[in-house]
């Protein structure tokens, strides 16, 4: 009979949200441990030395510095964007409903701002378009 751990290191999505939570603090603090380690461990110097072979130190990755695959970004771009004409038409004169309300309140607010002004300086120059229909 096998007995497996509730907190296996294989990665699964199906595990509960309480085991994905400690799994993650868990990985988080052997993350913040390595880096304590490696920000107290004696620098190298950079003198020549002739065990190196080369000029400069020779750095060794340790294991724990190696990133994890999941935290890693996957590359991509999109190639294709597939939105049925219906669906992206409804999405517009929502979008277009959507801004006549806005187009109201910015309206409304410009008027008393420019109201406004007038009482505060009523030396402003008022601008006036005049239309007028011949007889």
């Amino acid at each position: 009979m096998t007995d497996y751990s509730p907190i296996g290191d294989e990665p699964s999505d199906d595990l509960p949200r309480t085991f994905r939570r400690e799994k993650e603090a868990r990985a988080r603090d052997a993350r913040e441990r390595a880096a304590k380690e490696r920000a107290a461990a004696p620098s190298l110097s950079t003198e020549p030395d002739g065990r190196y072979g080369g000029s400069g130190p020779q750095v060794e990755p340790h294991d724990d510095a190696q990133p994890y695959i999941v935290d890693m970004p996957y590359p991509s771009s999109v190639r294709r964007f597939d939105v049925p004409f219906l669906h992206l038409m409804t999405f517009l004169l929502k979008v277009v409903l959507a801004g006549v309300p806005a187009l109201i309140l910015l309206g409304a607010i410009l008027w008393f701002l420019g109201a406004g002004l007038q009482s505060l300086f009523p030396d402003l120059v008022k601008m006036k378009i005049l239309i007028s229909f011949p007889n």
